[in-house]
């Protein structure tokens, strides 16, 4: 980020919509707003959750997590003062594959920085084969469910009863005001003047009434926005069986689903239990990882309503 921009100095919008629309050039922006922090929260938290975890107990947990999917990996290194640890770094340098060689480790408790040789000197826990994080997947579906919620409530908005009344001048505006509020207000007998109604016994005011039945979307949204995190749930490894189906749902088409939704993950599992097996040899810790549920136990359950979904078989 160039330093004139992001640190407290006064810019234009011009500048600011200039340095933005050069990484994220659409006019639709829901980065940085609390929808999408909020989305953003729970679908992270919800793809930690696919692997079970034994760290060792001077760890902490959650920095070791948040840490190895945010930025997609995380060192192991032993210290004079805090034993083995894990932490944060930079990979630098390059083997004759392209690979890192070495780990810079900055930390304020620490004295000085560590560049530990990986391999030799300490070990790296790596997400995915390219040392990349999830967040680029978390903010993609944060970013459209974000959306979608906000549809949802825009129509819900848009979606109340109204009517329209023309009025004559501003009494008989007020008087139209009056009526709809006993109304709406739920009294069962409302009583107006003689003179809102002509003499055949027929009113004076004329209605406009929108359609709200054609104009009511949230359910679609909805349904959309169950779409949107089961794509999710299998990008992550999270098994569904493609509800939106419902009773057309065949055996063949779970079990297509179900191998989509782990083959990514068993990635991933299999790069964090060689992990494992590094660190255990390099530094003598108990550290394991696995499915929090195993995908192999888990069966088809159709329900009375014709959806189905995962459960664990018995």
């Amino acid at each position: 980020m160039p330093k004139d921009v992001g640190w407290g100095v006064p810019e234009t919008y011009d500048y600011i919509n200039m340095y933005n629309s050069s990484f994220s050039p659409s006019t639709v922006h829901v980065k940085n707003v609390a929808l999408q922090r909020f989305f953003r929260r729970y679908l992270f938290q919800k793809a930690i959750s696919v692997f079970e975890w034994k760290l060792p107990e001077t760890w902490n947990r959650d920095y070791f997590l948040y840490v190895l999917y945010a930025w997609g990996y995380i060192g192991v290194v032993e210290t004079n003062k805090y034993g083995v640890i894990c932490q944060a770094g930079v990979p630098y340098g390059y083997d004759i594959y392209y690979q890192p060689t070495n780990l810079i480790i900055t930390n304020p408790l620490l004295k000085g920085s560590l560049q530990p040789r990986i391999g030799k000197e300490c070990t790296v826990f790596k997400l995915q084969p390219d040392w990349g994080g999830i967040n680029d997947l978390v903010n993609y579906y944060a970013d459209m469910m974000a959306l979608c919620a906000e549809t949802a409530s825009v129509n819900l908005l848009n979606s109340h009863l109204s009517f329209v009344f023309p009025a004559k001048d501003k009494p008989t505006a007020e008087t139209y005001k009056k009526l709809f509020d006993k109304v709406v207000g739920g009294e069962p007998c409302v009583v107006v003047d003689k003179q809102l109604f002509k003499e055949d016994g027929t009113q004076v005011w004329n209605t406009f009434q929108q359609n709200i039945g054609q104009n009511y979307i949230v359910d679609k949204v909805l349904s959309d926005m169950r779409k949107i995190e089961a794509m999710f749930d299998t990008d992550i490894g999270i098994p569904n069986a493609n509800t939106d189906k419902r009773e057309r749902l065949i055996t063949d088409e779970v079990n297509a689903n179900n191998i989509e939704t782990i083959t990514r993950c068993e990635l991933w599992l299999e790069e964090l239990q060689k992990s494992c097996k590094n660190a255990k040899n390099m530094f003598g810790i108990d550290i394991e990882v696995d499915w929090r549920h195993d995908p192999d136990k888990m069966i088809v359950t159709n329900t009375q309503e014709g959806e189905s979904y995962y459960g664990k078989s018995r």
